[in-house]
């Protein structure tokens, strides 16, 4: 005769949007959302000490890897092209930013760091204690992992990548 296995209580719940966030999914938010706020605190003060705001440390940090469109550092950035244009210009005032052509459009402008602006920007990556001492204690492996189901969340949920 064979034997007959329960059905574990998770997998017996209906899913979907009506279904309530068990426990365990509520700590992995709570701990998502304590890191976020931890590595934009850290992020801060590391901006503050180059004289720099927040989201002029993040657009600064973006464009030492690239050059980008305004309207690509408004999508990264989350915000409007309007609030990038003031960023930039302010950027651009200190000397840490410059525009320039697309050479692929030349109606576009991009942004870009300047060689004074890549160094703060090493600066600032440098400085970031928390966003390194953490991952740090993980194997690559484990941050390998970390990295492809951090992708995974971002890419299941709809339309916003």
């Amino acid at each position: 005769m064979p034997t007959s296995h329960p059905i574990p209580r998770a997998a017996s719940r209906p899913t979907g949007p009506t279904t309530l966030p068990d426990a365990l999914t509520l700590e992995v938010v709570e701990l998502i959302g304590e890191v976020v706020a931890r590595f934009y605190e850290d992020y801060e003060d590391a901006a503050a000490g180059h004289s720099l705001t927040g989201a002029q440390a993040r657009l600064l940090s973006l464009l030492s890897l690239e050059p980008l469109p305004m309207r690509r550092l408004a999508q990264k950035l989350k915000c409007e092209p309007s609030n990038v244009t003031g960023i930039v210009d302010r950027l651009e005032s200190r000397g840490l930013v410059e525009r320039r052509p697309d050479p692929a459009d030349r109606r576009v402008k991009l942004a870009a760091a300047t060689d004074e602006g890549r160094q703060i920007a090493r600066g600032l990556r440098e400085s970031l204690r928390f966003a390194r001492e953490p991952l740090a204690g993980l194997a690559e492996e484990e941050r390998l992992a970390l990295r492809g189901l951090l992708h995974r969340m971002l890419t299941t949920d709809g339309d916003r990548t």
